[in-house]
């Protein structure tokens, strides 16, 4: 019985220094399209096995909650389901080297303990204080979630009236200033309109740097909830006049789902708004950016033919569980057929969890579902919708001619589309588009972009 104990505790032991060999912080640089990204995990080992967090710094993304992570006999291996990540590595005492996959791409990428120097980029447009206007943060409530949400206010100078927006992000966790490879494209904007009369309200998203609430499993509807309650919130200031949104991608199909049921909202502008059910938005995106990193027409082909299916899965089949297990078989049934390549990870088994975890998930699936034209059609009062020719993920004229179609229907009598050559979906001046392009543009907003929405809300005062 002693002998028993004895090997038993041996191997608690050897556990524990197992787990302990991986802990604490490990960074890497992760090559996407020509740009270098720093990623930075830590991980912890506790009473219940280890755990970790994500950094993602040239993003402004920090404490990314790693949701399934496993260390045994050197091999890691966790995933982020929120945003469709997945590394398996095999540590070697002192690295670990494995593959990184999110939703498709595929890179090698390896993690170290040598602390990585903090890039410098030039960023010209960025405002520096002092600023000539008034700035103060402010918390509001929405009633509806129970959650306190923080944010910035800037107003002009002097006392007076003023026209005022409320700056709508785009997908994912974003901060107030729509921070991503250090571009702050909210702070750029606001900045601009304020200097030009217009009061800016910029918030946190839900769960994000300073607001309440979890943002994992929240909808598209969820941050609706919270743009309307910034909306009212900024109605009760005593120096705001006419209110409008600016939303951003995702913000663009807010903007009118907050539209067509405050009939007191004065104006929406649509930035890289969609105008297209988010399926099909996303075939699009798919076929662009594949294009632009030089996919074979085959494996799109194939790539595309597969998606049409999983699409199809989600738009015809409701319950999650029922839909769980209509995806389980989709699996099968194209694995023998050419379509096992497309997968990220070569264990089948793995490949059907990779899939279910991020279609079957409340935000893709709500995105998938939503059909922008359905609010847009509600929209009576004034729009702006603008894009640039060089987006590959919101493309121009599927969105923007869905916008105009959607407004004509409703009768809109004071909408205008713009289409800007050689802008990119942040509204960048870009030879190709592509999101490896983002980080390395000094520019974070076009001028002429600002300029014509300063002109055109200053226009319907």
């Amino acid at each position: 019985m002693k002998r028993i104990i004895i090997v038993i505790l041996a191997m608690m032991l050897a556990a524990g220094l197992a787990a302990t060999e991986i802990e604490g912080q490990w960074n890497a640089l992760l090559d996407v399209f020509g740009s270098e990204l720093r990623l930075v995990v830590h991980i912890t080992d506790g009473p219940d096995g280890i755990s970790g967090t994500l950094d993602s710094p040239d993003q402004g993304a920090y404490g990314i909650e790693i949701d399934e992570i496993e260390y045994d006999s050197g091999k890691l291996v966790f995933s982020v389901k929120d945003i469709g990540l997945r590394y398996d590595g095999m540590f070697d005492g002192e690295m670990i080297r494995g593959i990184f996959n999110q939703s498709g791409f595929e890179a090698a990428l390896v993690f170290s303990r040598e602390e990585l120097p903090e890039p410098e980029y030039n960023r010209p447009q960025e405002p520096q204080e002092p600023f000539p206007y008034r700035s103060v943060d402010v918390f509001f409530e929405n009633p509806q979630a129970g959650i306190k949400l923080a944010g910035t206010l800037t107003l002009p100078q002097e006392e007076g009236i003023y026209p005022a927006v409320v700056l709508v992000s785009g997908s994912g966790p974003q901060d107030r200033n729509e921070e991503l490879l250090h571009h702050k494209p909210f702070l750029v904007l606001s900045d601009h309109l304020t200097r030009a009369g217009i009061a800016v309200l910029r918030y946190d998203d839900r769960g994000v740097a300073e607001s309440d609430g979890v943002f994992s499993g929240s909808t598209t509807f969820d941050f609706a909830s919270d743009a309307q309650s910034a909306v009212a919130w900024l109605r009760q200031q005593k120096e705001i006049g006419r209110v409008g949104i600016i939303g951003h991608s995702e913000g663009g199909i807010i903007a009118p789902i907050v539209a067509s049921e405050d009939k007191e909202l004065d104006f929406i502008v649509l930035l890289a708004g969609t105008g297209v059910r988010g399926d099909e938005l996303l075939m699009k995106q798919t076929e662009l950016i594949s294009i632009s990193m030089g996919t074979e027409k085959d494996k799109l082909a194939r790539s595309q033919k597969l998606n049409r299916m999983v699409y199809d899965l989600v738009l015809d089949v409701e319950d999650k569980d029922e839909l769980t297990k209509a995806l389980d078989k989709l699996v099968d049934d194209v694995w023998e057929e050419g379509y096992a390549e497309l997968f990220p990870v070569p264990e089948k088994d793995t490949a059907k969890m990779y899939l279910i975890d991020e279609v079957v998930d409340d935000w893709m699936l709500t995105f998938m579902r939503l059909d922008p034209a359905l609010y847009l059609e509600k929209v009576t009062i004034p729009v702006l919708a603008v894009n640039g020719d060089k987006d590959l993920q919101v493309e121009i004229q599927q969105n923007l001619t869905a916008i105009r179609e959607a407004l004509e229907r409703a009768g809109n009598p004071d909408f205008t589309t713009i289409e800007y050559e050689g802008l990119n979906h942040l509204f960048q001046h870009s030879e190709t588009g592509n999101v490896n392009e983002y980080i390395k543009l000094e520019e974070t907003f076009a001028v002429e972009v600002m300029e014509d929405i300063v002109e055109w809300i200053l226009e319907r005062e």
